[in-house]
């Protein structure tokens, strides 16, 4: 029996919906690890499953005064937000409801960017948050109204340092009209409403003497109590009380109206309400900082080892100060002064010792900081870096110069700044948004940055690298600024060397099939011994550089270049990682041998936002853009800290850090969602396991034999039960021997079915899977249950009419079973399933129009999200021929398609057949 208490708690994070509704997932192990996500409380849990509005609620409560994880703190802190602005509304019921009003949209974006990485943050914008605020708003209403006392009881009851009611209010005014004492200070108490519902404000020293008249001892105490506990944290508060100052209207001084701004935090943890000028922001006051440009001056290239300059100076909200300004600053003795109309902090020995750092660090780099250190200063991770000390940070105001800045901004949107023609010898017609990915990689790859292309499945990653090689084949004369002429197309560059391409074994066949499509001038070499025989493929390996010097792309795939010890020695201009996620794992042989390859620039693709996990995030940059992140080592000690505000700030700065190195469309984008068609169909390569090779090779064994002595109808019942078998066996061994164990790696199937679903699991979308074997439904459905760790539903000629409806309607609410797997007799028509926006057909019909009514479950009336229709085919085998023969109809003679479109494999003589459903062992086994 297991000791419960060796037995670890879930660990939880924030995740976001993609309609964009906050929940709790349980962490990955490894962002456990890395975010030092602790134990959330089970209310908190319970709170949030019943709604997201209940569980932020629920989360800015003293209940929740506990360390949470980053994801967790940043929406305790979002909702702190709201409710903090509700404490400050003069009404209490519901009836004079007055909304907080909702933060503008500089202010959302810079919650948002201070966000750490979680589940499905690419679906939050400010649009979300406000829209999060308003339905906060509602509930908060709704339960204020059913709540006696109204809204100071409902605010009591959810923090006690919320109460309106009974609480001892601090105000800071500024007086313009005496300019040696330019401020006014008054303490009130608050101590009910009007009928109205507004909250009374009397002056203080009345609501002590009431207490004492009435001799109201336990009022008094109430009364005096959080006054009592600043004055213990503050020598401010502590000289008001026991000098009785606070009792009466003040007006004071620049000195001691700096104190009292510098100790609202202390105030306002003690129980006091403090209200002050609204230019004065605590965790943010207006001051003077040392100004630091990075970049200003013109770099070729950014990836190398060309350095960036340094621009010291000192400025007030990004503007510089002209020495008489400055003079003033460092003369001023009282904490603050009026500078050009506004009151500004001011401390000389930081703004000095600031000053002074900055001063020297560019003395010592006096031809400027390397690319990579100077991102990590503009974002504020400082990973292996000389560390800026937090005080001295906020004294310091940290931008790209002019040409770094437009640069960046060249990356954000290469729509209007790079001039160059991604159609220029491509045999298709990219939308706007492939077309900006062109030129987003061409100008991240001229400027030597290793990139991210982070687009959604189905938004054409594919296509886009294609373009940006026929770009690197066919110059084009360029320009960054803007201009109407068409880019000049110049002569084929035949002196760089190839680019590598690595990829899936699934997906090397889509990659042949669109580069001869698209750009058949483009030069590919497929290093694989499915395509190329072994006699030259050892030719190359043997002598790379020169038998590789007239391609322009060379394609393999991971399994291969974990072996092949030649692709490191080759000179590369490229290396590209196609589902680059196969390197999520830094400690494999396999991502330690791609990492040794030798390129001039990388690109990794992947369908899944790379940002929200940590543990991945390291080992991909770690190849693209090595040194960004730091070493292993350092990045885990940047990612981990006892204090989670500082880890929070941390994770937001890998965030920033990273931004200019990914691009990432989603298909929900309005930019994008426009240009996309309603249905986008791709084919899934599939590798046969030794097990299944061996059968298949069996059963077209046996029907050689057999069908030589065989006629008419029995000819044809032989070679129909085969195809049968063979059907069988490309989905999974045990199918075929009526087994009821399915192990996983006995499927090449399997493999694919994962590898889509893991990126569902990170977009948070619902996928159907057609089989037409019966018998197949549960053992992928056991299979999908252990991927998504949820149960999901299925649908054969065995379920009870009765169940069909209920099992839809499950499927079609939000937050239902994430995957439906149906047999395409018992479930091709007749059902509408619009919450799917992914289908597969794990076996195929070999009737375009079955299989096009099962597809039609999910795109039909109804569908808001484009559908991506997945197409199983085990290569090398008769499922590959069956695919080919039905794009073409043209390979064999017509009469092989019966009238319902079914192809008639039966009508082929004895040498067509087993050429036809012959294995082809180098395509076919998984490599």
């Amino acid at each position: 029996m297991l000791d419960s208490k060796s037995v670890r708690p879930p660990m939880y994070q924030a995740s976001i919906s993609p309609g964009g509704v906050v929940g709790l997932v349980v962490a990955d192990d490894d962002d456990a690890t890395l975010n030092q996500a602790g134990e959330v409380p089970a209310f908190l849990v319970d709170a949030f499953q019943s709604s997201m509005v209940e569980g932020l609620t629920k989360l800015v409560s003293s209940q929740c005064d506990c360390e949470l994880p980053p994801s967790i703190q940043y929406w305790r802190d979002t909702a702190g937000h709201y409710f903090k602005a509700l404490c400050r509304q003069t009404t209490s019921n519901a009836a004079d409801w007055i909304s907080p009003q909702v933060p503008n949209v500089q202010t959302l974006q810079e919650w948002l960017d201070a966000a750490p990485p979680m589940r499905g943050l690419e679906y939050v914008s400010a649009e979300v948050l406000a829209e999060i605020w308003r339905r906060l708003d509602e509930r908060t209403q709704v339960l204020v109204a059913k709540t006696k006392g109204g809204l100071a009881n409902y605010l009591r009851h959810l923090r006690p340092d919320w109460n309106l009611v009974g609480r001892v209010t601090f105000h800071l005014a500024e007086n313009k009209k005496n300019s040696e004492r330019p401020f006014a200070f008054l303490a009130t108490f608050t101590e009910g409403t009007s009928a109205a519902g507004s909250v009374q404000h009397i002056p203080l020293a009345e609501a002590l003497k009431r207490s004492i008249t009435e001799k109201d001892t336990e009022q008094l105490g109430r009364l005096l109590a959080p006054v009592s506990l600043a004055a213990q944290k503050n020598d401010l508060v502590k000289e008001l009380l026991e000098s009785r100052a606070m009792f009466a209207p003040q007006a004071w001084g620049i000195k001691k109206a700096f104190d009292f701004l510098s100790s609202v935090p202390q105030m306002e943890e003690s129980g006091i309400i403090v209200r002050v000028p609204n230019w004065w922001n605590a965790s943010r006051p207006p001051r003077p900082q040392v100004q630091v440009r990075i970049g200003s001056q013109h770099q070729s290239a950014m990836g190398g080892p060309g350095a960036l300059d340094l621009d010291v100076g000192v400025s007030i909200d990004g503007e510089p100060l002209s020495d008489v300004e400055l003079k003033q600053l460092m003369a001023a003795r009282e904490g603050m002064t009026l500078l050009r109309g506004k009151w500004v902090q001011v401390d000389q020995d930081k703004l000095q010792s600031a000053l002074k750092q900055w001063k020297k660090l560019q003395q010592h780099h006096v031809s400027g900081v390397g690319f990579l250190e100077g991102m990590r200063m503009l974002a504020g991770a400082s990973l292996g870096d000389v560390a800026l000390d937090d005080e001295l940070r906020s004294w310091t105001r940290l931008e790209p110069g002019p040409w770094l800045r437009e640069t960046l901004a060249s990356l954000r949107e290469p729509s209007g700044n790079i001039k160059i023609d991604p159609q220029n010898h491509l045999h298709a017609t990219l939308r706007p948004y492939q077309v900006d990915g062109v030129r987003w990689l061409w100008f991240a790859t001229r400027l030597g940055l290793g990139v991210c292309l982070a687009d959604d499945m189905g938004l054409g990653k594919t296509i886009q690298v294609i373009s940006l090689l026929l770009q690197l084949k066919f110059p084009s004369k360029t320009s960054t600024k803007s201009t109407s002429k068409r880019a000049n197309v110049n002569k084929a560059n035949s002196s760089a060397p190839p680019s590598l391409l690595i990829v899936p074994t699934s997906l090397l066949g889509n990659w042949q099939r669109e580069v001869a499509k698209f750009a058949p001038e483009l030069r590919m070499f497929v290093a694989h011994r499915s395509v190329t025989d072994a006699g030259e493929l050892k030719r190359v390996t043997d002598k790379p550089d020169t038998e590789l010097r007239d391609y322009d792309i060379v394609a393999t795939t991971y399994g291969l270049a974990r072996r092949e010890k030649w692709l490191a020695k080759a000179k590369w201009r490229l290396v590209i990682l196609d589902e680059a996620q196969a390197i999520k794992n830094a400690g494999a042989a396999q991502t330690k041998s791609i990492k040794a390859i030798p390129s001039e620039g990388r690109i990794v693709l992947s369908g899944t936002p790379v940002e929200n996990h940590l543990g991945d995030l390291w080992s991909l940059f770690d190849f693209c853009s090595p040194g960004l992140l730091g070493t292993a080592t350092e990045f885990k000690k940047f990612v981990k800290s006892d204090d989670s505000n500082a880890l929070s700030k941390r994770l937001a700065s890998i965030r920033q850090l990273i931004r200019p190195y990914v691009l990432r469309r989603m298909k929900t984008d309005p930019s994008v969602a426009p240009d996309l068609p309603d249905k986008t169909e791709m084919r899934v390569d599939c590798g046969l396991s030794p097990t299944q090779v061996a059968l298949y090779q069996q059963v077209t064994a046996e029907l050689e034999q057999s069908i030589d002595v065989a006629t008419g109808i029995q000819r044809r019942g032989m070679v129909l039960a085969a195809l049968m078998q063979l059907k069988q066996i490309c989905n999974h061994p045990s199918l075929y021997l009526k087994a009821k164990k399915f192990d996983p790696k006995s499927s090449g199937k399997y493999a694919e079915l994962q590898s889509i679903c893991e990126t569902l699991i990170e977009k948070q979308e619902k996928l159907l899977v057609f089989t037409q074997f019966q018998s197949m439904c549960d053992p992928i459905e056991a299979f999908l249950s252990g991927v998504f760790e949820r149960s999901g539903l299925v649908l054969t000629g065995k379920t009870a009419a009765s169940k069909r409806g209920k099992m839809v309607a499950e499927f079609q609410q939000v937050g239902g079973p994430p995957f439906f797997v149906i047999s395409v007799k018992a479930g091709g028509t007749g059902l509408n399933l619009t919450q799917a926006s992914h289908v597969v057909h794990f076996d195929r019909w070999w009737n375009p129009a079955v299989e096009d009514q099962a597809t039609d479950r999910a795109f039909r009336i109804g569908q808001k999200r484009n559908v991506i229709v997945h197409k199983f085919v085990c290569r090398g085998t008769l499922e590959e021929r069956i695919d080919e023969l039905i794009q073409s109809k043209k390979a064999i003679s017509r009469e092989l398609f019966g009238s319902d479109g079914e192809i008639q494999l039966t009508e082929m003589t004895n040498d067509q057949l087993m050429s036809f459903i012959a294995i082809d062992i180098n395509k076919a086994t998984i490599s």
